[in-house]
């Protein structure tokens, strides 16, 4: 808070003043009083004014400057209130009550709105569930009848699969922290489930599956890490090439720090251009123009979980050659201990 400022803001009482100590100065006078009484009037007025304006300028300007500084260093700016004390002007006290019933309101308003979120959450967790029966007794019927299977039949179902599952752990990864249990986790056991989920596409599309993972364990939560396998799995497999015989090779190795699970494709790979915003959320880029069914929201949610979970993840690829796909798990030596140990 600036003292210019101020006086300029409180402009017209200065004014008056001056107009009053002149009007009494005037009628002193008038009444021919002593000229040493007049000016003793007139410097203990005027010294009085003076010491009322400069204190009430100091309790402002330390208000306001720490309002504004703690202002400033907020990154949730609604928090305010909570940083500042009640001011002893009028005015000041006006604002903070302001303040006060706006936040508050701004509350209530947020709350509302969260359950609101959270049973539209519910309900669509709800039926996802429920949709996924259906499918699964679909996919039972055509596995026991090969009769009525058809490759557009099992593509399909595969989508409709892999896009229900998309959306159940979309609306799960905000809470995500809600749902996942980390404990040591073998690799073979997940992308073995990954392999059974897509035994019948990648048959159909005739696509060898290698796996070399040996015995390796990560500390991850299964479940999870099977999503983000599988979304990467049905990306290999949804980008296929036409002119070579199609393979997914996933391996792991293993450093001081790290497992790294590596999935390895020889599809139609990714422009150098897109490679940097696979990532961003509903970013189809060049690809998403070749595959009607490109939603970009595989790798963006696969991106969301491995952060929840601790895990980075990194892609490489080479248009017309491959993509790569890299799962980097931190050795927890804490836990790695507790367990040699027990």
């Amino acid at each position: 808070m600036k003292l210019s400022k101020y006086l300029k803001t409180n402009f017209l009482i200065i004014l008056l003043f001056i107009i009053i100590i002149a009007i009494i100065n005037l009628m002193l006078i008038s009444f021919k009083s002593d000229k040493q009484a007049i000016i003793g009037i007139n410097a203990i007025t005027i010294i009085g004014f003076i010491l009322y304006i400069v204190y009430d300028f100091s309790r402002r300007k330390k208000f306001y400057d720490k309002f504004l500084n703690d202002l400033d260093l907020l990154d949730k700016k609604y928090l305010i209130t909570e940083m500042i004390n009640k001011p002893n002007f009028y005015d000041g006290e006006i604002l903070y009550d302001a303040l006060y019933e706006i936040d508050k309101s701004m509350a209530e308003k947020i709350k509302e709105y969260s359950l609101n979120i959270q049973d539209f959450k519910e309900y669509i967790e709800m039926w996802i569930h429920e949709v996924k029966l259906p499918l699964a007794s679909i996919n039972l019927m055509i596995h026991n009848h090969k009769e009525l299977s058809d490759k557009k039949i099992i593509e399909q179902l595969k989508r409709i699969d892999d896009d229900v599952e998309q959306v159940l752990y979309y609306v799960r990864s905000e809470n995500a922290e809600k749902d996942y249990l980390i404990k040591e986790t073998e690799l073979n056991k997940v992308i073995g489930n990954v392999a059974m989920k897509n035994k019948d596409i990648l048959l159909e599309n005739k696509i060898d599956f290698i796996v070399d993972v040996g015995d390796k364990k990560v500390l991850t939560d299964s479940k999870w890490l099977e999503f983000i396998v599988n979304q990467i799995v049905s990306n290999s497999i949804k980008y296929i090439r036409s002119d070579v015989e199609h393979f997914i090779k996933i391996t792991a190795e293993e450093n001081n720090k790290n497992t790294i699970l590596k999935i390895y494709d020889n599809g139609i790979g990714i422009e150098k251009s897109d490679i940097s915003k696979v990532f961003n959320k509903t970013f189809t880029g060049n690809n998403g123009r070749k595959i009607e069914t490109s939603t970009g929201m595989g790798l963006y949610i696969t991106k969301q979980l491995c952060k929840k979970l601790g895990h980075k993840i990194t892609i490489e690829s080479k248009e017309n050659e491959f993509t790569e796909i890299s799962l980097i798990f931190n050795k927890n030596d804490f836990y790695n201990v507790r367990t040699k140990g027990a």
